[in-house]
């Protein structure tokens, strides 16, 4: 068996250092794992510290009955017992290790050269470019009761727009992990401790912050009660339209009612479906999550339709007639969601249940999709394309509207602009527009993004029937112009 000593330890370390430059992941994972070797396989009898230009390095060898150990690191130096000079990371090991002398505790603090923070394929920055290895030799440690304790000092001020979150990098998966990891931190802390249940190569993540508490819950009323508020307005826009027979022969009115009823089925589904993952019926949860995510697929679908119904209507021609258009419309406004439920349900019934997640303190559960790449393809990449579509369809119709205007030479107003702000501000309704703050809520605008998201999103039913009682008052005034004309070219 090859002997490992202290120079080929120190020489392997030093030759990471120059794999790490290159970034390339799979020659860095395998140079990370030959260093793994090389520092478990080192021949010593005590306790040996070793340090290069960016890594530095413990060979704990324990004396006796284990009790415990804390390492403390700084960029070039690291120690056992007591703390270092311009420590950046200490590390607290729990006796439940129980490591005989015939065993090695291993630390190593890996720093990467260079700015890119995005270590081993991140996709968020990794603070301060350090990744953290723990391991004892010859142990796959996992499972622990008395938890590893990993702290990392903060030696610059943290972005408001982000927070740390500890993780391990899996080897396996080529992924990083918070599974056995909990993130210890508050806003006005220096520092973030990491602590796992098992021993592994840590790093701390910046991510983007989360919601407080209390601003979750004020989402959540937020959300409910516009929900049930559009939820109201919604049936009332379906009662006027069935009482009122003369509208039934406007074609975008149908169009509009399509929307409406996608709508309720959405805000039907969404408000009791917390309360139905309580329970303890899956299969009424599985069937909440599909027809919550069909009702979903459909509100997008109609309107993608919308878009396309106005374009036509007031881009491409005035007088269109296309046969069984309703019929053709509403096979694709409902028929596209079917397929694509039918498709997921064939592929992965278990892609639909019982959903939880994380909200600071607490777990939540919805009956909603489960199958996070179902969850990305079905609804953010649905919806990306209909955001897209109805966005140019936007500024196609606003061009064409104030073209006409100018043709017309009309006269500017204040009431004439007020009416055509009022009809920009509807037709967004109808396309959906505002649910495109989902992609603008980010940085600095994370907050704000979130809280206009849920303020428009959940009001838009509440929208639309103001749209309807504008478009039925057009109705009646336009009857009441026809009725007179009649009456006078008779007298």
């Amino acid at each position: 068996m090859y002997y490992i000593g202290f120079s080929d330890a120190r020489s392997c370390m030093e030759d990471v250092t120059w794999i790490l430059k290159g970034m390339e992941l799979n020659s860095t994972i395998k140079a990370i794992k030959k260093l793994e070797r090389f520092l478990e396989e080192t021949e010593l009898n005590e306790t040996t510290f070793i340090s290069t230009s960016h890594s530095v390095a413990a060979l704990y060898k324990p004396k006796g009955r284990f009790k415990g150990l804390h390492i403390y690191a700084s960029d070039t130096e690291v120690m056992s017992g007591r703390a270092v000079a311009g420590g950046r990371v200490s590390v607290q090991l729990p006796s439940e290790l129980d490591v005989g002398s015939n065993n090695t505790i291993v630390f190593c603090m890996l720093t990467w050269p260079g700015t890119h923070a995005n270590i081993l394929g991140a996709s968020e920055t990794v603070y301060e470019r350090r990744l953290i290895s723990l391991r004892v030799r010859a142990r796959n440690i996992t499972g622990l009761h008395e938890r590893v304790n990993i702290t990392m000092n903060f030696t610059t001020g943290l972005n408001e727009t982000k927070e740390p979150r500890c993780v391990f990098f899996n080897f396996s998966s080529k992924e990083y992990s918070t599974d056995g990891c909990s993130t210890v931190w508050k806003h006005s802390d220096s520092h973030v401790t990491c602590s796992c249940d098992h021993l592994t190569y840590f790093a701390v993540l910046m991510v983007s912050a989360s919601l407080s508490t209390t601003q979750q819950k004020i989402l959540t009323h937020i959300s409910l009660i516009g929900c049930s508020i559009s939820l109201f307005a919604l049936t009332i826009t379906v009662l006027l339209f069935i009482t009122k027979r003369k509208v039934h022969t406007d074609v975008s009115i149908k169009v509009h009612i399509n929307l409406v009823l996608a709508l309720i089925l959405l805000n039907l589904h969404f408000l009791p479906s917390e309360s139905v993952a309580t329970l303890s019926s899956s299969g009424l949860c599985l069937y909440m999550a599909l027809l919550l995510h069909y009702s979903l697929l459909a509100t997008f679908s109609w309107m993608a339709v919308e878009g396309v119904h106005l374009y036509l209507l007031l881009v491409k021609v005035f007088n269109i007639y296309i046969r069984k258009y309703i019929l053709k419309l509403s096979l694709v406004g409902w028929g596209i969601p079917a397929v694509i439920v039918s498709l997921v349900v064939i592929i992965d019934r278990d892609a639909y249940g019982r959903f939880t997640y994380d909200l600071s303190n607490h777990n939540t559960s919805i009956c909603y999709i489960r199958n996070h790449t179902v969850k990305i393809v079905t609804t953010y990449g649905v919806f990306g394309l209909v955001f897209v579509l109805n966005l140019i369809m936007l500024g196609v119709i606003v061009r064409r509207v104030v073209t006409l205007r100018h043709c017309k030479e009309f006269e500017k107003s204040n009431s004439r602009i007020k009416r055509d702000v009022c009809t920009l501000m509807g037709i967004s309704t109808l396309l959906g527009i505002t649910w495109g703050l989902a992609f603008f809520s980010f940085g600095y605008l994370t907050i704000p993004g979130i809280y206009l998201f849920s303020i428009l999103n959940s009001l838009q039913g509440l929208f639309i029937f103001l749209w309807f009682l504008m478009s039925f008052r057009k109705s009646g005034i336009e009857s009441s112009k026809k009725r007179n004309e009649t009456r006078n070219t008779n007298s």
